[in-house]
């Protein structure tokens, strides 16, 4: 059975016009508040449709009003409030700007307030103006996978713009391997330390934290204080609801390096990628999750990750890309990614390899096509709301889980 989950990337809605005549209108708070409170609706409809989850983003400054959604965790707490079944995450917290500890905690609580409704979402990031900003007393930068360039990416940088690209990469996936590590840690353990890496556990290691409350020596984790009152170890409270942790899913584009983290953990690659480079990782994460003993059919465990326009003809979906994708697309995925608009909007769109746009039947047929070649377990949906309004939304799921669904459901019956 394929399991739905809708991600939401708040934008606040507006036309271009309105745009440049309110700017910054991220900052517009009655926009806002109109999109917080239109959550309710849409995400209660998604329960009564049977999703599987919804999720969060993390992104910060957009002062345009695209991808207004700093804080899932804060989002899936009060999301929690309202819903009773549906499952609530973040897709995903950008770990590599971002205290493990803090994230542990957060998710953690989540957890309980859900009772285990929760799952966990990770990426690297890749917006240079708010990862380079927040990240900066980490040493973090935002990357863009170098080592999933073509031949032709490569071609438009210099060596030196290259080589700082392998550098912030390399930079910024030694921690998120550890930051992700740690969140891990903190739920399993119940006290944890740390001397090696960019974190330690006590700080400073050697010397441990002198504390004063010498009943922690007898009331705290095992190993916790020694016998000269020092703090040697820290527990991370409190423990996850759901046991040994929440699911974990990491974000993936262009870096089998990325697959090959997760395969061997167990945790869930979501593709942000064409049904070719999927594929491709696909395989691999089956490949390095099998050395580790996990063993998995293709697809299984895993995410596939597709916007979707779906009508009940071709030229409504087109109609719907030009009023409720069109313009993120031009302006911030163009600009901050290898997508391109050449031609006519809406196929530029419809054709670049991330949407599935069109009529039931061939949004049904393009499905199957890529679920034949990767039947993930996990179809991601990212939608433009506010943009795209709270009932055009559920209006478009209830024909997928309706009509597109019980298709790919039998060709996921592992």
């Amino acid at each position: 059975m394929v399991k739905v989950i809708l991600q939401l990337y708040p934008q606040l809605p507006a036309t271009r016009e309105e745009r440049i005549a309110k700017a910054p209108i991220g900052r517009d708070s009655d926009l806002y508040q109109q999109a917080i409170r239109d959550m309710t609706g849409l995400i209660q409809g998604c329960e009564e449709l049977g999703l599987w989850g919804v999720s969060g983003i993390e992104h910060h400054f957009h002062s345009e009003g695209y991808e207004v959604g700093p804080n899932p965790g804060m989002l899936n707490a009060y999301w929690a409030g309202f819903t009773s079944k549906i499952r609530l995450g973040q897709l995903g917290y950008t770990i590599t700007t971002h205290n493990p500890f803090r994230v542990a905690e957060d998710i953690a609580m989540v957890d309980h307030i859900t009772q285990g409704r929760t799952f966990a979402g990770f990426s690297r990031g890749y917006q240079q103006r708010w990862t380079d900003v927040i990240g900066q007393n980490y040493g973090s930068k935002a990357t863009k996978s170098p080592t999933g360039l073509t031949a032709e990416q490569r071609a438009e940088l210099s060596e030196a713009e290259l080589k700082a690209q392998y550098e912030n990469d390399s930079i910024n996936r030694s921690m998120f391997e550890e930051n992700i590590g740690l969140v891990v840690d903190c739920w399993t353990q119940d006290s944890i330390e740390r001397k090696d890496g960019r974190w330690q556990v006590p700080f400073p290691y050697a010397d441990g934290i002198e504390w004063g409350m010498s009943a922690t020596r007898e009331l705290g984790a095992p190993g916790e204080m020694d016998d000269d009152n020092r703090i040697r170890r820290v527990s991370v409270v409190p423990s996850p609801y759901t046991k040994p942790h929440p699911q974990v899913f990491v974000a993936s584009n262009a870096s089998l390096e990325t697959v090959e983290f997760c395969g061997p953990r167990g945790y869930i690659p979501s593709y942000f990628s064409k049904i070719e480079t999927a594929e491709k990782f696909g395989q691999a994460y089956v490949d390095r999750a099998a050395e580790a003993g996990l063993n998995y059919k293709l697809g299984q465990n895993q995410a596939l990750v597709r916007w979707m326009q779906i009508a009940e003809t071709e030229a409504e979906a087109r109609e719907n890309i030009l009023k409720y994708d069109l313009d993120i697309f031009q302006d911030l995925y163009t600009g901050t990614t290898p997508m391109k608009i050449e031609g006519d909007p809406a196929d530029a769109i419809a054709n670049c390899g991330l949407w599935m746009a069109g009529s039931i039947e061939q949004v049904r047929d393009k499905f199957i096509s890529e679920w034949k070649r990767l039947p993930s377990e996990y179809v991601v949906m990212p939608s433009h709301f506010a943009q795209q309004p709270a009932e055009e939304v559920l209006r478009q799921l209830e024909m997928f889980m309706t009509h597109v669904k019980p298709a790919l459901d039998d060709l996921t019956r592992y």
